[in-house]
């Protein structure tokens, strides 16, 4: 029996990175996935390749910083499939490069409306789909810089920081309802992400030197980790941050 047999659960930021690892892990270990993106999948994107392994998936349109918008994919998901088990929260935008005293107002908005309180609006009306039922697992993507700093990303930091209190205090919340609500903070992976800060190759040889393993995680090693929070095998994990980040916080 796979881990997630008979289990409904949602990915946003499913179409690419981390997200779409995720789902495919879930989709993989028996779950019923819906994968939600705020751009349209590109072929069959990430159902498609669900589907042709004889899974059951939904793909949905939602932007996640509009409260409407992530209580409808919630709705969607449970009129589809008829409940929610599993969660995980990991749509995300990188925002602008400046110094703190630089930093546009709009573009510093724009990154804490995502990361934030896009998180915050998802488990808004995740947690009474999961009441109605026996529980769930919710698991936050935070990053490696919701625990340090980084030159020229306040947004950035601030926001995942921010996912990162969020989760302990949503896990406080749901501990004795049985809703686990954990967060996983990836080190530098190879997603599109990421994609401006390898392009120059001694930004890239930088970035790897952070990281004591000597190189960027992948998709699939954060997804893994993601997997096991999300079963049964986590059942007495809540409230936690989880660093993913080959030693980089260790450093």
């Amino acid at each position: 029996m796979a881990a997630l047999d008979g289990k409904v659960a949602l990915v946003t930021g499913g179409e690419s990175g981390i997200g779409k690892a995720v789902a495919l892990a879930y989709a993989r270990e028996g779950a019923k996935v819906v994968v939600v993106d705020r751009a349209a999948p590109k072929g069959g994107g990430v159902v498609g390749q669900i589907e042709a392994k004889g899974g059951q998936a939904l793909s949905l349109q939602a932007d996640v910083s509009d409260p409407a918008a992530c209580s409808r994919m919630v709705a969607e998901a449970v009129k589809r499939f008829g409940r929610l088990d599993i969660a995980c929260n990991n749509a995300g935008i990188a925002g602008e490069t400046a110094p703190v005293g630089g930093y546009g107002v709009e573009a510093w908005d724009a990154v804490m409306k995502v990361n934030l309180y896009g998180v915050f609006y998802c488990l808004r009306y995740e947690i009474p789909e999961m009441l109605k039922g026996k529980g769930g697992s919710i698991v936050n993507i935070a990053s490696v810089l919701g625990q340090a700093g980084f030159m020229g990303s306040a947004a950035y930091v601030a926001s995942k920081h921010g996912v990162v209190g969020l989760t302990q205090s949503a896990g406080l919340d749901y501990a004795a309802q049985g809703i686990r609500v954990n967060a996983v903070g990836p080190g530098f992976i190879h997603t599109p992400l990421i994609g401006p800060f390898t392009k120059d190759k001694a930004m890239s040889d930088a970035l790897v030197g952070m990281h004591p393993m000597g190189r960027l995680g992948e998709p699939h090693e954060v997804a893994e980790l993601v997997l096991w929070l999300s079963s049964d095998k986590a059942s007495f994990a809540t409230g936690g941050y989880y660093p993913v980040d080959g030693g980089y916080l260790a450093r």
